[in-house]
Order: C-alpha cells, then structure tokens, then sequence
C-alpha cells in the first residue's frame, strides 16, 4: 500500500499534495525555453545572413583591388603576366619555407597585388622602352608606398599590406621605401623579393632580353646576404633544382591558386 507521501509531487501531478505554484513556474519555463530556442534559431540565421554578406563584400574589394592590378599591368607591356608567375614562384618558396604562412590567403593576396602602387606612376616612366634616368627611378620607388596606401584600408587584407610596402627592402638594409634590414623585413616579403627578382631578370625588358636561367640563379646566388635572405636563396636554388627547371627553360614552378577563384 503506498502512503500519501511516497507519491510523486512533479509539478503536474493531480495529487492533492502538488504544488500549484510550482505547476505555474513549470509552465512558465516551458514556455521560455521554447522562446530561447526560437530566439537562437534565428540569431544563427541572421549571423549566417551576415557572414554570406560579409563575404560578398569581401569578395567584391579583392575583385576590384585585382581587376586594378591588371589594369596597371596592361599599361605596362613589359611585365604582362608578371603577377600571375611571381604569385605563383612565391607561393611554391612559401611553402617551402613555411607552409602556414603560404596557407594564409592574405599572403597570396599580397604576391598579386605587389605593384599595385604603380597605378599611381605617370606612363611616361612606367612604360618607359629604356633605361630610368635617376629621377624616373626616384619616381618609380614610390610605388610600394603608394600601393600599401591603396591596400590598408581593407582590414581582411592584413599582412599583404606589409607585403606591397616592402617587397623592395633589402636584406643588408639598402632597399626602399624604410631602409629595413634582416628580420625587420616580413618573410612573406623576404621570400618574394626573390620571386619578383627572378621573373624581372628571366623576362624580356624593351632594353635587354631575358637573361638565360642559369645567368638568373647565379644572380640569386650573388645576392644572398645584400639583396636577399640567404636562407631563403638556399631554399629557392634547392626548389629550381627539384623541379629541374634548368632543363624544362622557363616551365613555371606550380599554378597560383589563390586569386584565380575570386
């Protein structure tokens, strides 16, 4: 036989001894966690709602800042398809090197946008079919300031900021624009300065034609220490030689994924 007190006093119970203030507060809970969930749900649609939005914004700056890429290269004869192969010349050192660092598409952003400060160069130096006299080179160096002007307000652009402004330091603290030295100099940047040189010296110029790619690595070689990180030289002499591009001529290093989507 059960007793009165054994029996269950759940909140919706019929038992005399229920509590109907405890029915009530029952109720009531139910009800606000039905509410909390319905609020959660679309708290979650709404921050997905703004993620996709966000991302299209995103997308729209990196399309526009790449089309204005491509403009200043169309202007310039001399160096069409140089952003595409440096891109890709210094995404295959990165990953070398560091392959967190190539992972970080702020870093490939940065390789394809490097001379987007020439927008900002008159034509008659840009596209110049000669030598600089020391005044139109004194010009021509305000570019990767004028590009990291151009690129800084975008925030999800991050380190390609730091990559456009000092892709033309040198090692030994004799490049432009700040005079930085060693590891005052990114790595992105350390590792691009060494693609951007060898596309420049293995490509036609109006005054000279491309320098054989041996004549190139021996230039690479000679600059570790003054030009470049020797490090990073080691690393690039050893990834020519593994795709054994002194026999394949100019065959590029790998494909430039990470601007050819957007």
């Amino acid at each position: 036989m059960t007793r009165p007190d054994d029996r269950s006093l759940s909140p919706t119970s019929t038992s005399p001894f229920a509590d109907p203030d405890l029915t009530v507060v029952h109720a009531q809970m139910v009800v606000f966690a039905r509410e909390l969930g319905e609020l959660y749900s679309a708290e979650r649609l709404r921050s997905r709602e703004l993620q996709q939005a966000l991302e299209g914004v995103r997308e729209m700056y990196v399309a526009t800042m790449k089309s204005l890429a491509q403009v200043v290269e169309a202007k310039d004869s001399n160096t069409r398809g140089h952003l595409d192969r440096t891109q890709a010349y210094g995404l295959a050192l990165a990953r070398r090197i560091d392959p967190e660092l190539a992972a970080r598409p702020e870093v490939g952003y940065g390789f394809f946008l490097h001379d987007i400060g020439k927008v900002g160069i008159p034509e008659r130096v840009l596209g110049k079919p000669g030598p600089l006299t020391d005044e139109e080179w004194e010009i021509m160096r305000t570019h990767p300031a004028i590009g990291a002007q151009i690129v800084e307000p975008i925030r999800f652009l991050g380190d390609a900021v730091e990559i456009v402004r000092t892709h033309h330091e040198w090692f030994d603290g004799t490049g432009y624009p700040r005079g930085l030295r060693r590891e005052e100099i990114p790595l992105a940047a350390r590792i691009f300065s060494i693609a951007d040189s060898f596309d420049a010296m293995t490509s036609d110029r109006p005054y000279r034609r491309a320098l054989p790619l041996e004549r190139a690595l021996d230039e690479i070689r000679g600059g570790a220490g003054t030009q470049f990180d020797p490090i990073v030289v080691e690393a690039f002499l050893e990834l020519i030689e593994e795709h054994d591009l002194l026999a394949q001529g100019d065959a590029p290093l790998e494909p430039a994924p990470v601007l050819r989507a957007v």
